[in-house]
């Protein structure tokens, strides 16, 4: 009996598989490159989409919350300078207490008039007059502002409108104090019959 073995028939075959080996290592590395490409591709995109991004928040047009809110805050001054407040009300009543309390017995027409009316009007004239000058202030502040910050930027057109018109409503409140404070708008009633 033959104990010897004899060679495969596929042994030249078997010889060869290092160099199936170096295909398949050789391939492996082919794909990393592969894989690492597509993630470099990945990163770049990435990268310009977060610079576009930035791009656009750069190029976005500022929303003038606070621009419009002042604008609408100094109209509103305006408006209540104009049609009289809960402040001016409860100011003049103070002054025209403050004046009586202060009247003598012996005190005569004109003074009680003073005391009683044209107190409170004056008073009511003054606290008018500060809200007027705050929503002319505030009005003219906002219009202002984009003079101070980049020149290319510009307030929306209703913002300004209602500025200007904070800016007419606060110069007619100021008007109207001036001509009521110095009694030029309606004049002083007098007692008759009392020294002239």
């Amino acid at each position: 009996m033959d104990t010897t073995k004899t060679p495969a028939p596929n042994a030249a075959e078997a010889d060869t598989t290092p160099v199936a080996l170096e295909k398949a290592e050789t391939t492996q590395p082919a794909e990393a490159a592969a894989d690492s490409a597509v993630t470099d591709e990945v990163t770049d995109a990435d990268l310009d989409d977060e610079a576009l991004a930035e791009d656009e928040a750069e190029d976005r047009e500022p929303s003038h919350v606070g621009s419009a809110a002042f604008a609408i805050v100094a109209a509103g001054l305006g408006v209540v300078a104009l049609s009289g407040s809960w402040v001016a009300g409860i100011v003049s009543e103070r002054a025209s207490v403050a004046a009586r309390l202060e009247l003598t017995q012996a005190a005569d027409a004109n003074a009680q008039i003073a005391a009683q009316f044209v107190d409170r009007w004056h008073t009511t004239a003054m606290v008018n007059g500060i809200f007027s000058a705050l929503a002319l202030i505030v009005a003219t502040f906002v219009l202002a502002l984009p003079a101070f910050s980049s020149p290319e930027r510009t307030l929306p057109t209703w913002v300004r409108s209602v500025s200007w018109a904070g800016i007419g409503l606060g110069a007619l409140g100021i008007l109207l104090f001036v001509l009521m404070y110095f009694d030029l708008l309606v004049a002083i009633p007098k007692a008759a019959g009392v020294g002239a």
